[in-house]
């Protein structure tokens, strides 16, 4: 199996003002700007993104922006293209996350033309996929996944898969205190790695990293982050406090 390094990724979603952004990031920094073996990425709002750029720049500390719009410039307003993330030494971009496809009606066709667009310019895509908890009872919860890592990916390269992460996030989980036991998320992370394999090749499959990103805390982390297929954590609210942040990457170290 290959090497794959891990990667906990901060979600601070509508969250923080740009100086609180500053502290926040600024407290981060302080703990984990050496830290090379875990790859950290803080993901804050748009209006917090050249701050805390500027904050993290020389450190090992990435960042990345939650969402961003397909095409590279246009009459979009309200909208974010990769080329000006990328203006900003942006590294990565959330794509496809459950409240992205719940809340603004995004379709596996649209996460797949933004992952493509990302790719293009650069950025690292964060594709995000995950079932509702009435999708797991009916057992569809597999089907489901296929469908939107199919979707999401469609008419992406091998060379190119090998690039971004997939996130799992079981909708359920996320914002609620619940947690897929580390035995769930391991199978649906191997899944996702077997339905990779089908899209391209076992090289492929062993290279793409797959976060966890259902309510992961210090609390849980270490059992998670054992499971062979599971390479890390999409942090929502135990990224908003650098304490408990920190700790998720300590742990991810020692894995």
């Amino acid at each position: 199996m290959k090497h794959r390094k891990r990667i906990i990724a901060g979600n601070w979603k509508m969250n923080k003002t740009a100086s609180e952004s500053q502290t926040l990031a600024g407290e981060i920094k302080r703990e984990l700007a050496e830290c090379s073996d875990v790859e950290v990425v803080l993901c804050p709002p748009f209006t917090s993104l050249a701050i805390v750029a500027d904050v993290v720049g020389g450190t090992s500390i990435k960042f990345g922006a939650q969402n961003m719009h397909w095409e590279a410039s246009g009459a979009y307003t309200g909208e974010i293209s990769a080329y000006m993330l990328r203006s900003l030494y942006c590294h990565f971009v959330i794509l496809g996350h459950s409240e992205r496809r719940s809340y603004f009606g995004e379709t596996d066709e649209i996460v797949n033309k933004k992952a493509k667009a990302a790719l293009a310019a650069t950025l690292t895509p964060i594709v995000c996929v995950g079932e509702t908890i009435e999708e797991r009872q009916a057992e569809k919860h597999m089907q489901v996944v296929r469908t939107q890592v199919q979707g999401s990916l469609a008419g992406i390269a091998p060379a190119d898969l090998k690039k971004l992460v997939i996130a799992y996030e079981p909708v359920w989980a996320i914002g609620t205190g619940l947690t897929a036991s580390p035995e769930q998320a391991q199978e649906m992370h191997a899944f996702i790695r077997s339905v990779l394999k089908e899209m391209s090749n076992e090289d492929v499959a062993q290279s793409v990293r797959i976060q966890y990103g259902g309510s992961m805390k210090p609390s849980n982390a270490a059992e998670l982050l054992a499971k062979p297929d599971i390479d890390g954590g999409l942090i929502g609210g135990a990224s908003l406090e650098a304490k408990s942040f920190v700790e998720l990457v300590r742990i991810a170290q020692q894995k």
